[in-house]
């Protein structure tokens, strides 16, 4: 009852000064809104970050032309017959399925409509491995690739641009000044990196290595940007990483001191790195955000010293009239809990709103998520600040003499 009783004096005094008291939480109200809004973006970039990484598939190791120094990284020995070997189920049984890829900047051109997109040359697997999703016509069939037929397939950030009527089905663009006829349009995958396809177009491996690109070779063999290799199971991503390995370096002659003139991502690996990164992102903004918190803490700490001084006439009447020091105590930290936490839950709200509106922006790559754990921290530690901010001014107001505190003007 006597909480019940210091609660409501809490917030008649609140009430009776209401311009001071929202300026006062004011930067509790600012702090908790942008801790919440900064731990969102950072969990909404993170859940984006993370789906894109899935989507390209988690069974996924991708061996990249170039080594991991400055010696090797130039180097472009990976051929089409390294992906034949790879291929074999004789050779690397724990495989399901091979993609070797050749990628390079195209310049395309629809009409008065131009784009400067990657262009990958792939084979049949390509869409089994990455896990492509059309939306519109259909991938490549296998005569295709054989035949160097001259189709393409858009991603649909691509489509958009050369094709922002629709109707691009059976259309024809130009790729570095050849024709291609439109059979396929992938559907949105969303963000720019991590394995989107959206601002890609697809055409015949054959067709990207020799008639767009003139692709170099290496020992008679015509050369690969990269390829890409889907584990059968997770469990053997580390076996199967390391067999591919020792296959690519007794084919490319390397010897034991030797450095790979390839690199290997391990996309099981890439997850949990990019989950890390993210999560060290999140704190770390998080915590630049949590000083706005501080300052409203001593925000509250400075008003309430000055709700102490205003009313030493009152403190004294009540000690007067029999009040014990933890009465006066309780009436001033409520009083100053009462502020943050009802700022806290006005920041709460601020921060939602926010995060609709950030969510809601055209081309916004991500949602802003909200964890309901957060909500709670951020009560916790505007409780928290209550407590401390408000402890020390409860404490000046019980060590007011009483005799004095009533002569007081």
């Amino acid at each position: 009852m006597k909480l019940l009783r210091y609660l409501r004096v809490a917030v008649e005094s609140i009430l009776a000064n209401k311009l001071r008291a929202s300026l006062t939480m004011l930067g509790i109200i600012i702090g908790v809104a942008a801790v919440l809004t900064t731990m969102g973006i950072g969990a909404g970039a993170a859940a984006s970050i993370t789906a894109n990484i899935q989507r390209s598939g988690v069974n996924l190791l991708t061996v990249n032309a170039g080594g991991g120094n400055d010696r090797t990284a130039n180097l472009n020995t990976l051929t089409i017959n390294d992906a034949a070997v790879l291929a074999d189920q004789n050779v690397h049984p724990e495989l399901n399925a091979v993609s070797p890829e050749y990628q390079a900047q195209g310049q395309l051109v629809h009409n008065d409509n131009s784009s400067q997109n990657q262009v990958v040359g792939v084979t049949l697997p390509y869409s089994t491995v990455h896990n492509l999703d059309i939306a519109q016509g259909r991938f490549f069939i296998q005569s295709e690739i054989d035949d160097w037929q001259r189709n393409v397939v858009l991603g649909s950030a691509v489509a958009t641009t050369l094709f922002p009527n629709g109707s691009q089905l059976g259309a024809t663009i130009r790729i570095n000044g050849n024709l291609f006829s439109v059979i396929g349009v992938l559907a949105a995958s969303g963000g720019g990196g991590f394995g989107s396809n959206d601002n890609r177009v697809f055409v015949p491996l054959p067709v990207a290595q020799g008639l767009l690109f003139s692709a170099p070779r290496y020992r008679g063999q015509l050369t690969l940007s990269a390829i890409a290799l889907q584990v059968k199971d997770a469990a053997l991503m580390n076996h199967a990483q390391t067999n591919v390995e020792q296959t690519l370096r007794l084919r490319h002659g390397l010897q034991a001191d030797d450095d790979n003139d390839f690199t290997i991502l391990n996309q099981a690996s890439l997850l949990e790195i990019a989950g890390s990164i993210s999560q060290t992102l999140t704190v770390f903004l998080g915590s630049i955000a949590a000083v706005s918190l501080l300052v409203g803490g001593i925000g509250i700490m400075n008003i309430m010293l000055v709700s102490v001084t205003e009313r030493t006439k009152e403190i004294g009447l009540r000690r007067a009239l029999g009040a014990h020091d933890s009465d006066i105590l309780l009436q001033f930290l409520i009083e100053a809990l009462v502020l943050c936490l009802l700022g806290g839950a006005i920041g709460i709200g601020l921060s939602l709103g926010v995060g609709m509106a950030v969510s809601s922006i055209p081309g916004f790559p991500f949602q802003v998520i909200f964890q309901t754990s957060a909500f709670g921290l951020a009560l916790g530690v505007c409780t928290v600040c209550g407590f401390v901010f408000g402890l020390y001014p409860a404490l000046r107001a019980t060590r007011l003499d009483p005799i004095e505190a009533l002569r007081y003007e």
